[in-house]
């Protein structure tokens, strides 16, 4: 009879770990919860699992199993979530949020591409001084929404908040402002050498647009806003900006804004908007916690994630119409279409992993 109980302990066993890798892969993570709890005693009879406490309890106790078996999974899972740690470098990694930087590339790339085509010019001295700026007036964006979400509790529970990972909400609020004042001294002097006004009151109102977007006393994104302020600071403004310092000369003055440039500003404020519409996905929860009402949080995620992939198409197509119409020339949709198989990568990322709470855990780039 023992040897008979101990052989259908066994066989059940094995076959729950077979049926349910995940109590295998997981044990080792909630030992602390499962210390009491023997799962080495399981009887079947019909689709009832009984589940005794070797401990404490002589006689088992039946359950419903998938009842039962389905609490036991969500607390092993919250478990294993809220005990695993992070190691420093990654944190690190997150808070940099290098990925984010492209932002101060792509605009400034495009605009000077864009005048390249137009009239011929190129300063390289120019582009630098003005990508140097530009990842200064983003890292202020990063730091100052560090520190406004910790003060409206957002970044509560977020460990790869630097203010939460320096420990000093007035030592980050002073060097978001320090790092302002330094790119926005060398955009001015950039539009100085330029000899154009209009480009510096253009990446003023870009540097504007993302103050309201996040300090108070606008905060717009809590509103649902950041996604239009995206897209005029970065395609229209920005993109722009760019391409006016890279082709104002003592011989040209005022350079004509043209259809191509204000073509390829638009396809790039679309972009870097669907990519702050994307880094919500993983806060939907914080967000609504504390009030912010962003897209995300009024469509829901799975909503959301249909959004990015009609986002996707259209920005497609988009660029196939200006390609036609003979706004951008035809090679762009050529390099771009090589870039399609990237999108369809994004796209089933998002429709897979969209209810994740930290989509980070499952790639990091996803910061």
């Amino acid at each position: 009879m023992a040897s008979t109980a101990s052989a259908l302990t066994t066989t059940t066993t094995s076959s729950s770990i077979v049926a349910n890798p995940f109590l295998y892969l997981r044990r080792s993570h909630i030992s602390h919860f499962t210390s009491n709890f023997s799962l080495h005693s399981f009887s079947r009879s019909g689709s009832r699992v009984c589940l005794s406490n070797n401990a404490k309890i002589s006689s088992c106790l039946c359950h419903d199993y998938r009842v039962k078996f389905k609490r036991f999974e969500c607390r092993a899972e919250d478990s294993y979530t809220n005990n695993k740690e992070i190691s420093k470098g990654t944190l690190i990694w997150r808070a940099i949020k290098l990925p984010i930087y492209s932002v101060a590339l792509v605009p400034l790339t495009v605009g000077s591409a864009a005048a390249y085509l137009q009239t011929g010019l190129f300063s390289a001295r120019q582009y630098f001084t003005l990508l140097a700026s530009s990842v200064l007036i983003i890292a202020w964006l990063n730091l100052s929404n560090d520190v406004y979400d910790f003060d409206t509790g957002a970044d509560k529970n977020k460990k790869e908040s630097v203010v939460n990972m320096v420990g000093s909400r007035t030592g980050t609020h002073a060097a978001a402002y320090a790092l302002l004042a330094l790119g926005f001294v060398g955009l001015s002097w950039a539009s100085m050498v330029a000899g154009n006004f209009r480009a510096i009151l253009l990446l003023a109102c870009a540097v504007i647009c993302g103050y309201i977007y996040q300090c108070p006393p606008f905060r717009l994104s809590y509103q649902g806003l950041g996604e239009p302020l995206c897209f005029a600071a970065f395609g229209p403004f920005a993109t722009t900006a760019f391409y006016l310092m890279q082709t104002a000369t003592s011989e040209m003055i005022s350079p004509l804004v043209t259809a191509t440039v204000l073509s390829a500003s638009l396809l790039v404020g679309f972009t870097t908007t669907l990519i702050l519409f994307c880094s919500h996905f993983h806060q939907v929860e914080g967000d609504r916690a504390v009030g912010k009402m962003s897209p995300l949080v009024r469509l829901d995620t799975e909503k959301g994630s249909s959004v990015v992939k009609m986002a996707m198409a259209m920005l497609y197509s988009l660029l196939l119409a200006f390609g036609l119409a003979k706004t951008l020339p035809f090679t762009c949709i050529f390099s771009c279409a090589l870039t399609i198989p990237l999108a369809k990568l994004v796209v089933s990322y998002v429709e897979d992993n969209h209810k994740v709470s930290d989509f980070s855990d499952t790639d990091p780039l996803f910061c």
